[in-house]
C-alpha cells in the first residue's frame, strides 16, 4: 500500500511556516496535501517557501475553494477531524488507505458545527499537562500521520 493513499487536509491554515512544514512532511511520506481556502497567506509567501525549501515540486497538492466543496466530494467513512474538543485518542482508530486527516486553522480549530455533525469521527492527541491548550499544527499533523502510516504499512 502506498502512503499516497493518505491525505492531510488543512482547513484555512493561517501560518505559512506551519503549512510549509506540513507540505515538506507530505512530500517526505508521499502523502497528499489538501489545502482548503481561503488561506491566511499567499502561496508565494517567503516563509511558506522557506519551510518547504525546494521540495514543493515533489508534493501532491489539491486546492479546494471551500470546506463545503471539500466535504461534498468525500466519503465520510474516510474522514477524521483532529480537535482538542473530544476525548477519543487518535490511537483508538484503525486507519486505512484513503483516510483524510483534517486539521483546522491554528487560531480557531475546526468549526463547531462540523465537530458536532461528525462527532463520531473526531480525534485528539492526548496531553497530560492541562495548562497546554494544544500542539503546534505541524507537530500534530506529523504525530497522527506517522501513526496512520505505521498502521497501514504493517
Amino acid at each position: 500500500m502506498s502512503a499516497s493513499d493518505l491525505h492531510i487536509v488543512l482547513v484555512e491554515p493561517e501560518i505559512p511556516p506551519n503549512t510549509g512544514s506540513i507540505a515538506r512532511l507530505c512530500g517526505a511520506t508521499d502523502t497528499v496535501l489538501d489545502l482548503v481556502h481561503p488561506l491566511g497567506f499567499s502561496v508565494d509567501n517567503k516563509h511558506l517557501k522557506r519551510a518547504g525549501l525546494d521540495y514543493w515540486p515533489h508534493v501532491r497538492i489539491n486546492n479546494w475553494n471551500s470546506f463545503d466543496a471539500f466535504l461534498q466530494d468525500q466519503d465520510e467513512r474516510h474522514l477524521y477531524f483532529l480537535t482538542t474538543k473530544t476525548s477519543r485518542s487518535y490511537t483508538q482508530v484503525r486507519f486505512k488507505p484513503g483516510d483524510k486527516l483534517i486539521f483546522g486553522k491554528e487560531t480557531k480549530g475546526l468549526p463547531e458545527d462540523i465537530l458536532a455533525l461528525y462527532s463520531d469521527r473526531c480525534l485528539t492527541i492526548p496531553m497530560s499537562n492541562p495548562h497546554i491548550r494544544s500542539l503546534n499544527l505541524a507537530m500534530a499533523a506529523g504525530i497522527v500521520l506517522y501513526e496512520a502510516l505505521r498502521q497501514i504499512r504493517r
